[in-house]
């Protein structure tokens, strides 16, 4: 099978270990290392190989230590180079070669981003940290940069000594750097083999904190008892994923709160998860990012999609698994709750793409398109809503969850298709194969746009919020008065992000109206990024103009590609605003991700070599 994002042969041959040395250069911005492959070949006479890089420099390349002729071939508009790698003998099936590739990759490595001092919360060290999911790994590290290919890894990391590594790998000790008394060495392994995409690195002035008997806190020295706090109940929620999907495999669980310029909400790196502060809630409202991270320590790190074609078998049995634990934690009107607010990002997402567009498939179709450009709610909520109609055919959550836990200990260790999923669910129910087959497959995989069935859900937990926005929407001016402070006193946070979002899919408020919610129940004040983050659209698009320079304060103090975006993209349709929004974009796309800022651009119709 091929990887349209990949220029490896995964029929030829596959790498089942790495072995990192890296040095880490904060002047230039490089990373100088070498990594030794350890391939195994799957044919005979097999002499060439071929690996994914991107804007990397390479210097040697060997081969069972002797040298090996190599060449890098045309660039890619996003996969990179091909590093063709000749070997000085031939293998047979079933052989295995140690190559070695020295190399250094560049100030501009999209894997990688580095901050200055003046980005990090402390200001005082600079700081570097990695996000190679999708298809970023191959410029850090030369590599068979595909989720269909798994294998352990090594790593010993030189950085200056005032400064800490951490990596998706046990800690396995630091010494002073034999070469360099000023530079620290830490090493790190990964026993589980484990797809490119979860390598991870991180180095600054980090702290930890013990949270439980597996898990620590990592941050700059400003957030780290915040998130020891926010974080409490991460041994509760591992405890409980263990229980409905086996064993975890990893050893240690960490979290580590990046600097805001992380692009996402979290990513499941193995052994360490990393967290954008936007969780950092003060009440831990916000701590269900850290229950899907968790979850992916089964689906997305154990049982990986073959290519990201198929990613919703990562994102949406995570989700899927997510809200079982917050089910199990918090009664099953809040898994109903959560399921239902997950219903309307997906509705968001479709709005955004277009109902027409093959990008809301469940299964898209990849060839020459950047994963990034695909990343959406999509295959978290249609592939979350797909499971959970499944559960309502199947008999309910214990049923279904006994089919998810199977599918983990079937394909753990492996990366599956979407055609190999379904197999196994139609021969785990196969009792129940005539109320599959009525299932519209073509209709949820296949097809842009809406699911082909709404699931029905409980909304006890959500009636407040749909009775108080009726009473927003159908408001007149006469009748603002008749609000009150009271009226959300009783409301969870979780409930308040349900009522803003259920105005945001209502034609915009009167301006009257938005003012006076903010003279009733003060939303400008609160810290709650996901609260805030709406109730800031909301007001941008009711044209309350004190509102914008909050919403773009907001797109720009953190860079999570959730808030930023869609922020950028209200104020940029606000007409009277939009230069203002590109002007402001421009300033501080430097400071951003490099993924973010692409994409931003794109939003707001930026060419992409515009200056700075």
């Amino acid at each position: 099978m091929s990887d349209p994002c990949s220029f490896s042969s995964f029929t030829s041959c596959v790498t089942r270990h790495l072995n990192l040395r890296l040095q880490v250069d904060f002047t230039r911005r490089v990373l100088r290392g070498k990594v030794a492959l350890t391939v195994e070949a799957l044919e005979d006479k097999f002499s060439s190989l071929t690996l994914d890089t991107s804007d990397l420099t390479v210097s040697a390349v060997t081969a069972n230590q002797q040298p090996a002729r190599f060449s890098l071939g045309p660039k890619h508009s996003f996969k990179g180079a091909p590093l063709e790698i000749q070997l000085p003998f031939s293998l047979s099936r079933g052989q295995h070669v140690i190559v070695e590739v020295t190399y250094e990759t560049a100030p501009s490595a999209t894997a990688l981003q580095w901050l200055t001092p003046e980005q990090t919360a402390g200001k005082k060290q600079p700081y570097l940290f990695s996000q190679c999911q999708a298809h970023h790994c191959r410029s850090m590290i030369p590599c068979q940069d595909s989720p269909s290919i798994k294998h352990t890894y090594y790593s010993q990391v030189s950085v200056p000594k005032d400064l800490v590594a951490v990596m998706s790998a046990v800690r396995d000790g630091q010494e002073v750097d034999p070469e360099d008394a000023g530079r620290v060495i830490y090493r790190f392994r990964q026993p589980v083999s484990m797809p490119s995409y979860l390598i991870a690195i991180v180095v600054g002035a980090l702290e930890s904190r013990e949270i439980g008997p597996r898990t620590r806190v990592w941050s700059e020295k400003e957030f780290v008892d915040k998130a020891a706090f926010e974080f409490s109940e991460t041994e509760t929620m591992l405890k409980t994923a263990e229980d409905l999907a086996g064993p975890y495999v990893w050893g240690q669980y960490d979290i580590l709160v990046l600097p805001p310029s992380f692009p996402y909400g979290g990513m499941e790196n193995p052994c360490l998860t990393f967290a954008t502060p936007t969780l950092l809630a003060g009440d831990k409202s916000l701590s269900n990012v850290i229950a899907h991270e968790i979850s992916h320590s089964w689906t997305g790190n154990l049982v990986t999609n073959k290519t990201w074609e198929h990613f919703w078998l990562n994102e949406g049995h995570t989700v899927y698994l997510e809200r079982m634990i917050g089910g199990r934690m918090h009664g099953e009107q809040f898994r109903q709750f959560k399921a239902m607010g997950g219903w309307k990002e997906l509705q968001d997402s479709v709005n955004t793409f277009g109902a027409n567009n093959p990008l809301t498939n469940l299964v898209p179709r990849l060839q020459d398109v950047n994963p990034d450009d695909a990343f959406s709610s999509v295959p978290y909520e249609k592939g979350f809503a797909l499971l959970y109609h499944l559960e309502e055919l199947m008999g309910g959550p214990d049923v279904f969850m006994g089919f998810v836990k199977s599918y983990i200990q079937m394909f753990a260790y492996s990366s599956v298709t979407t055609e190999e999923w379904k197999n196994y669910l139609f021969t785990y129910f196969k009792d129940k194969v005539d109320v599959l087959n009525k299932v519209d497959w073509n209709a949820w995989m296949f097809t842009p746009g809406m699911p082909p069935v709404k699931p029905k859900y409980d909304t006890t937990m959500a009636d407040a919020c749909i009775a108080l926005s009726q009473r927003w929407i159908q408001a007149k001016d006469q009748d603002l008065n008749g609000f009150k402070e009271a009226d959300v006193k009783s409301l969870s946070s979780h409930q308040m992000i349900e009522f803003l979002s259920l105005l945001l899919h209502e034609a915009a408020l009167p301006l009257t109206h938005v003012k006076r919610m903010q003279q009733v129940y003060q939303l400008n004040s609160c810290m709650n990024a996901e609260i805030r983050f709406r109730w800031l659209r909301l007001c941008v698009r009711s044209k309350l103009e004190e509102a914008v320079p909050m919403a773009l304060k907001m797109a720009t103090e953190q860079g999570r590609m959730k808030f930023t975006r869609p922020l950028f993209r209200e104020v940029f349709n606000f007409e009277k605003y939009r230069d203002e929004a590109v002007k402001t974009f421009l300033a501080n796309r430097a400071a951003m991700h490099p993924v973010t800022a692409g994409l931003t651009a794109k939003d707001l119709k930026v060419d992409a070599a515009a200056a700075p």
